[in-house]
């Protein structure tokens, strides 16, 4: 951490350029000698960064970041506030401590955090930015994690992960033992100085995967900031053996919304055709993978075993978007001519041979407007579309 980047005139311009163009930036001349032109530019990225992401950073003077990466890496405030409402009790170490946003959060649920962080410059810009927002309860540990769980030879509440991958780590699938920490590999030694084990894992992680290579957990929570997927957070309690919790989490600026089922749960779908409402899952939802258990708890019917689309005549509430169905045509080129062609629509795909894209450009499709075209399969194996009005 440099500290000359808290001279009060250079903060002043930090705070005056975030949002200016940082490549026109990096052209400038830089107006200070204290400090080289790269860290500033890069105080102001990263600023930028956080404005929407980190308000409480933002907003909040002589604060220090890090690179622009380390922020886009982290968790934003709302999901922090989710996972802080998950935990409880004395103490909780954090083994990936990162940027801090997660124990800041942590730290108004638990009366002492342990924050862990490797990289040493970045565990002194957390450990000064918790001063300066002001925090008294986190204390900040530069090192391996490992090693600072049997220096500091505790027992904690709380044990929380949040495993990167490994920089060779190739293709879209992976696996926990793909990441550092490798947390199965781990585990039992965690589970020698917890009782309780949060882990954040990316969405990319398949949960069947995840369920594989871990043990004893408790509960997942698929968590969706305005129906974008943005972590998984596996909760592990020593010598769980039950069946585990499956919490589909959808957080707007309206409400959180939560929409549970289990593991492996012997619900049945229903199936029909088009009836007057359609229901589209939210992203937290798909997630899961829990369709059928959809199709049961709400008591709507299914299209198909593949569409994940669902109607009924009643409207009920649901966890996703509610539509009334306006007009069920075939996929044909006379209907399609017809109800389609050169209109306006929003157009979504499920369970359907072409992409919107290509659905687009045949049928000269416009974006926008109040008309939503669901073009999927109903039980019959008939392509359809769904012309729908949102609810």
């Amino acid at each position: 951490m440099n500290p000359d980047l808290l001279a009060p005139e250079i903060q002043q311009y930090i705070i005056e350029h975030t949002g200016e163009p940082i490549q026109q930036l990096a052209l400038k001349k830089n107006p200070f000698t204290t400090v080289a032109w790269r860290e500033i530019v890069s105080q102001i990225a990263s600023r930028q960064k956080a404005k929407d992401k980190l308000p409480t950073w933002y907003n909040t003077n002589g604060i220090i970041y890090p690179e622009k990466i380390s922020v886009e890496q982290t968790s934003s405030e709302i999901a922090a506030q989710y996972k802080a409402e998950l935990i409880s009790g004395e103490s909780l170490i954090d083994l990936t401590g990162g940027f801090g946003i997660d124990d800041y959060y942590f730290a108004k649920r638990i009366k002492k955090v342990t924050h862990c962080e490797m990289n040493t410059a970045l565990s002194a810009i957390v450990a000064h930015n918790f001063k300066v927002l002001p925090v008294t309860n986190i204390k900040c540990i530069a090192g391996d994690s490992t090693a600072t769980l049997k220096d500091l030879g505790q027992q904690h509440d709380w044990i929380y992960v949040d495993p990167s991958r490994r920089s060779d780590s190739k293709g879209k699938v992976f696996l926990l033992e793909d990441c550092l920490p490798n947390v199965p590999q781990l585990l039992n030694f965690y589970f020698e100085y917890t009782n309780k084990i949060m882990i954040k894992t990316a969405p990319l992680l398949d949960i069947s995967a995840g369920l594989s290579e871990l043990s004893a957990v408790k509960a997942i929570h698929i968590v969706a900031i305005h129906n974008e997927v943005k972590e998984l957070l596996w909760i592990l309690e020593k010598g769980f053996k039950g069946t585990t919790t499956i919490n589909a989490v959808a957080i707007t600026k309206e409400e959180t919304k939560t929409f549970k089922t289990t593991i492996n749960n012997n619900a049945v779908a229903t199936y029909a055709l088009p009836k007057h409402y359609l229901y589209e899952p939210n992203s937290a939802v798909m997630k899961s993978g829990a369709f059928t258990a959809v199709s049961a708890q709400f008591g709507i019917d299914k299209l198909h075993q593949h569409s994940q689309l669902y109607t009924s005549d009643k409207l009920v509430a649901f966890a996703g978007r509610r539509f009334i169905i306006q007009n069920t045509i075939p996929y044909q080129k006379a209907a399609m001519k017809e109800y389609v062609w050169g209109k306006k629509m929003n157009v979504t795909v499920r369970n359907f041979p072409l992409t919107v894209t290509d659905i687009k450009k045949k049928w000269k499709i416009k974006d926008g407007g109040t008309v939503y075209a669901f073009f999927t399969t109903n039980m019959q194996n008939d392509k359809i579309v769904l012309l729908c009005a949102k609810i």
